[in-house]
């Protein structure tokens, strides 16, 4: 079982186009990081590059998952499937819709493939009587329909609907890394409050064995609240230039990145310049 998420000089790059320019990053299980930085800084790509989104390059850098005795497994050895079952996981700002598969077919697959990694398509699915019994009490904590979970993954879901979608899959899952990209986009502020907490709930506390180190990916600080970060990081021009704790998050927030970017011309003229070719949605 990993105990951190080591992420060493990485430089990733789509269509030849570098976004991602030596960024390093250590989180621990039980930790929580908060990533915020502008648009066009790097933020959705890094969370990509980490689960292995076949449009990026890595270029230079390793990814890696350490366990308690100090051995690695490189991460970009290992195809999308295999970081999922390596104890990844990401909850994506634009979640990509599956017509024809329901959700609740989807999450008994999903779960079967990360909690027996050697299970064989079609065999060994979790028990229907298991999987129906821990679905309902998931879904009855996020205050979702019973018949959400017939409906077809993503497909004519509200922004809403979608976050609470990646949030019972990161509860039914039980990663032991999870990055979440804007989970607090598009809600309103009792949506908000209850994606905080279910998230507060899920990561567990720092002292258990099964405890998640999680990435918040925001522009606010209201997820934050039920999740204060334990390091909150800022992103600019594809590399993290500064990190502190909540109270950095709080001033990004209420003033914004003028600070930021006078402290570091040089990674806000290269931010600029990202956006201006517009390489890639970050």
């Amino acid at each position: 079982m990993s105990k951190t998420l080591k992420i060493t000089n990485l430089h990733a790059s789509v269509e030849g186009k570098p976004i991602l320019n030596g960024v390093s990053l250590t989180i621990n299980r039980g930790e929580t990081h908060a990533l915020m930085g502008p648009n066009g800084s790097g933020k959705s790509t890094l969370g990509n590059v980490v689960m292995g989104h076949p449009s990026y390059e890595v270029t230079e850098g390793t990814i890696e998952l350490v366990d308690a005795e100090g051995n690695s497994t490189d991460v970009l050895d290992l195809d999308p499937s295999e970081r999922a079952r390596a104890g990844l996981f990401m909850a994506f700002q634009r979640p990509m819709a599956i017509p024809g598969v329901k959700l609740a077919d989807f999450m008994r697959h999903a779960t079967s493939n990360v909690r027996n990694p050697e299970r064989k398509e079609g065999e060994d699915l979790i028990p229907m009587r298991e999987f129906r019994k821990e679905i309902k009490e998931k879904m009855d904590h996020l205050r979702m329909d019973p018949d959400f979970a017939r409906r077809y993954v993503n497909d004519g879901f509200s922004g809403g609907e979608m976050k609470r979608a990646e949030i019972l899959q990161m509860a039914m899952l039980r990663p032991q890394f999870a990055i979440l990209d804007e989970t607090d986009s598009g809600l309103d502020v009792d949506a908000v409050k209850l994606a905080s907490e279910s998230i507060a709930e899920i990561s567990g506390d720092a002292s258990q064995d099964g405890a998640m180190g999680t990435l918040i990916i925001t522009h606010h600080d209201k997820l934050l609240e039920r999740n204060t970060p334990d390091f909150t990081h800022v992103i600019l021009g594809g590399r993290i230039v500064e990190t502190g704790g909540v109270e950095l998050a709080h001033e990004l927030h209420n003033e914004g990145y003028d600070r930021i970017r006078a402290d570091y011309p040089e990674a806000a003229q290269l931010n600029q310049q990202m956006q201006e070719d517009d390489a890639v949605a970050v």
